[in-house]
């Protein structure tokens, strides 16, 4: 019996992350906690491939076809340029994607209840998150009549969600300014371009440029005095005022799970897409404070998290 188990195949999970090491370690350390919280242990029952595209989208690609060339037996993505780049390079490994806005939009998948083929996973979408954003900027900021707004071509969900932004907008009766980046050169005019136009507070919708480039963005956004919403909590505890949305480290554990039923024998078609269980609020008062904000207490009651 000892020979056998030494001979058993150990599951090979390849990792394609768009992310920077830097940034995206807090979410490689979810998924292994996930990993271990299923009894898995790195190195014995299973092996993990991580490629870093540091951001650079057309390395994406090659990335994804070297971890096909390792013949592992998933792949774990994060972010739509990546998911469709595994796609690409593969139609029979299993993929289990994370951090995709819209997978039916994207044509990744043909319905989140029975994807088809070989992508499963986790998406982002949620209908009311633009409209939600929105309103608690505007109950933190009441005299707010124009807003900011940044976003990237980079994601081919995000017309979808710049659209979604724009009738939110209209419904509460707020002006949008919206500013396309295209890179990182592009923050310092985005940030002048919006301070020049009076704005009274910044969006950013979730995009992995600036996920890479938060620290340049708290930084801009310091400097500017500019209140702005972000989508995740990692950049309120860095310093932004504000996000509303999904827990991301969750979805990487909840990420792992999936995994863990493709290993037992889930076709990954079959599996329904998960969508975010719970969103969560997250107020950083300190950096209200120094923006000389007082966060409402009917705001404060509501965050899942304060950050003192």
């Amino acid at each position: 019996m000892a020979g056998a188990q030494q001979g058993a195949k150990i599951p090979r999970i390849g990792i394609l992350w768009v992310y920077s090491p830097s940034v995206g370690s807090v979410f490689a350390d979810a998924f292994r906690q996930g990993l271990r919280g299923l009894g898995y242990v790195e190195g014995r029952t299973i092996l993990l491939e991580e490629r870093w595209a540091e951001g650079k989208f057309d390395r994406l690609p090659s990335l994804a076809r070297e971890l096909v060339r390792l013949n592992v037996d998933v792949i774990v993505t994060a972010s739509t340029p990546a998911v469709q780049a595994a796609q690409q390079a593969t139609r029979t490994i299993p993929i289990v994607m994370t951090l995709v806005t819209d997978p039916v939009e994207s044509r990744i998948v043909a319905s989140l209840a029975r994807p088809g083929g070989n992508i499963t996973g986790l998406s982002l979408m949620h209908p009311e998150l633009t409209a939600k954003r929105l309103g608690l900027l505007k109950e933190v900021i009441p005299k707010a009549r124009r807003v900011g707004v940044f976003w990237s071509a980079s994601t081919p969900s995000y017309r979808l969600l710049l659209s979604e932004t724009k009738t939110a907008a209209r419904s509460l009766e707020l002006q949008l300014h919206v500013v396309e980046v295209r890179g990182p050169t592009d923050f310092d005019n985005a940030f002048s371009a919006i301070t020049r136009d009076r704005v009274g507070a910044l969006v950013l919708l979730p995009d992995v440029l600036f996920r890479n480039n938060q620290k340049r963005i708290l930084d801009l956004a310091a400097k500017h005095q500019l209140p702005a919403m972000y989508w995740s909590r990692e950049l309120v505890d860095a310093g932004g005022l504000m996000a509303y949305g999904a827990n991301i480290p969750d979805q990487y554990r909840q990420a792992a799970t999936v995994v863990d039923k493709i290993l037992k024998g889930a076709k990954p078609g079959d599996l329904p897409i998960e969508q975010p269980a719970k969103l969560e609020l997250v107020i950083n008062v300190k950096t209200a404070k120094a923006l000389g904000l007082t966060i409402p207490q009917s705001v404060l009651l509501r965050a899942d998290y304060v950050v003192e």
